[in-house]
């Protein structure tokens, strides 16, 4: 055997060796937390909506003449905002979006204090933290219009589940099975829970676990008829009564 056929053969073994190997060592997948494998691989059979371009670019065709036309409003919205109480005239929370990743969501603000670290208390019915225009704001979504520049970014979609502080995340995460699935898509200005009736404040842990429910379900069913079907109830959903503190 010549000295190239003698380092052939040892190539080729060493290729099995390594081969066999590898094929020995467990997933790598199994190598995260416990609950995290969702984060990384969409748990909705259709994926290439909810995570594909198609989604993107309904959000960039909705989004951006929606705020061109709206800009009027945006700018008196935003003059009352700030005649009416001292502060910022937008709201800047930190917010977990799609695979756990953070992202600044845009508001106007509705109240006279500014929350965004590990204390992080929700709105209720009578809030004294809210504003008179808070109030009004509210009850229309009106505060939520600036979230089309999240969309315009990338961090969040029309649709989707909403998104929550880091601190509600963490506490919620830990008391109702499945919740992280909810960040395998976008989160959204509007989506399944908020069209449902799920729409305000969750005061109690049985009204939350009834939101993620219907979060799930959109994680795991977004399409584009979907996603339709949202935008055109949402306008309904708005004007409905409601608790909107």
């Amino acid at each position: 055997m010549s000295t190239h056929q003698k380092q052939a053969a040892i190539t080729f073994a060493d290729a099995d060796i390594v081969s066999a190997a590898l094929a020995e060592l467990p997933d790598m997948i199994d190598f995260l937390p416990a609950g995290s494998q969702a984060l990384f691989a969409p748990v909705n059979t259709d994926a290439n909506w909810g995570c594909g371009a198609g989604k993107r670019f309904l959000d960039l065709i909705v989004a951006i003449p929606a705020l061109i036309l709206l800009a009027p409003l945006l700018a008196v919205v935003a003059v009352l905002v700030g005649l009416d109480s001292k502060g910022p005239v937008l709201f800047r929370q930190r917010r977990i979006g799609i695979c756990g990743r953070g992202f600044d969501i845009l508001k106007f603000r509705t109240m006279h204090v500014m929350e965004n670290g590990q204390a992080i208390v929700q709105a209720c019915e009578g809030d004294p933290r809210i504003t008179r225009l808070g109030r009004v704001l509210r009850r229309y979504s009106l505060d939520e219009l600036p979230q089309l520049i999240n969309v315009v970014r990338g961090e969040m979609s029309l649709v989707g589940p909403r998104p929550h502080a880091g601190a509600h995340d963490a506490f919620y995460g830990a008391l109702i099975r499945d919740y992280c699935h909810r960040q395998a898509v976008k989160p959204g200005i509007t989506g399944w829970a908020q069209v449902n009736g799920r729409r305000g404040p969750t005061p109690t842990l049985g009204a939350m676990a009834h939101r993620i429910e219907l979060d799930l379900f959109y994680a795991r069913h977004a399409s584009l008829a979907l996603d339709l079907k949202i935008l055109l109830r949402t306008p309904l959903e708005i004007v409905r009564p409601r608790n909107a503190c």
